[in-house]
């Protein structure tokens, strides 16, 4: 019997971050846009939208709603990269922040204006691809993405429960997602490998397209691999 093909790679982006955000990574991805007010209606429109079973990587608030659909649906899931994100519920300071960006959307501000570019690059020199993307998303998608970060939960709980290949990356310099973070997240997922990237800062696919480009295809070789077992070991 033939193998079955490799699960498609599917891409979910930061807040204010459009697939320009992947780079080289992106090559031949799914790139599913986050566009839901809440997070439990996000999860259940990417699920009626991809495929039966996919592998799915997920930068910021995109790791964020990652681990939410890994929880929800586990069996759809071949494995899990997770970068520069956070699995614990918002802090009162993050709702006060997203309220004040959303007033300032309301009041006019354009996208590009919301792009905390200190706190998500550590090389300045980038700072047009951050302020590209933000145009690219919009001010209507970047409300939803505000909305849906308040209805953000402990995602810390259901991680013990994942089961397939997990990947977690940090950026060294990241002020909005720390390495401690990170470190949690992996302590938690089992058999999860965690890589820190040096001189990186929050967008690592930006700050280091072909250090994430070579890790996630590390990770997307091992996840081919499993499901090449399992499906083996169902016949």
């Amino acid at each position: 019997m033939p193998a079955p093909p490799p699960p498609p790679l599917v891409l979910l982006p930061g807040m204010n971050c459009s697939a320009r955000l992947w780079g080289p990574v992106g090559a031949g991805a799914l790139h599913p846009v986050l566009d839901r007010p809440t997070l439990s209606e996000q999860v259940e429109a990417l699920l009626a939208a991809l495929p039966e079973r996919f592998a799915l990587a997920g930068l910021s608030l995109g790791g964020i709603v990652a681990m939410a659909l890994a929880r929800r649906a586990p069996d759809r899931v071949a494995g899990l990269c997770l970068m520069a994100t956070n699995a614990r519920p918002p802090t009162p300071e993050q709702r006060a922040g997203w309220d004040a960006a959303l007033a300032r959307l309301h009041d006019g501000a354009p996208s590009r204006a919301l792009q905390p570019l200190d706190l998500l690059l550590h090389d300045r020199s980038l700072d047009d691809t951050a302020l590209r993307m933000a145009d690219e998303v919009g001010e209507r998608r970047l409300t939803a993405q505000l909305q849906l970060q308040g209805s953000r939960v402990d995602e810390r709980p259901g991680l013990a429960a994942v089961t397939v290949p997990t990947l977690v990356l940090a950026g060294e310099h990241d002020r909005l997602c720390p390495v401690a973070r990170h470190t949690e997240i992996a302590e938690l997922v089992p058999g999860a490998r965690l890589h820190v990237l040096p001189g990186a800062g929050h967008l690592l696919p930006v700050e280091a397209p072909d250090t994430v480009a070579t890790l996630v295809a590390g990770w997307t070789a091992t996840v081919h691999a499993r499901e090449r077992a399992r499906a083996a070991d169902r016949h």
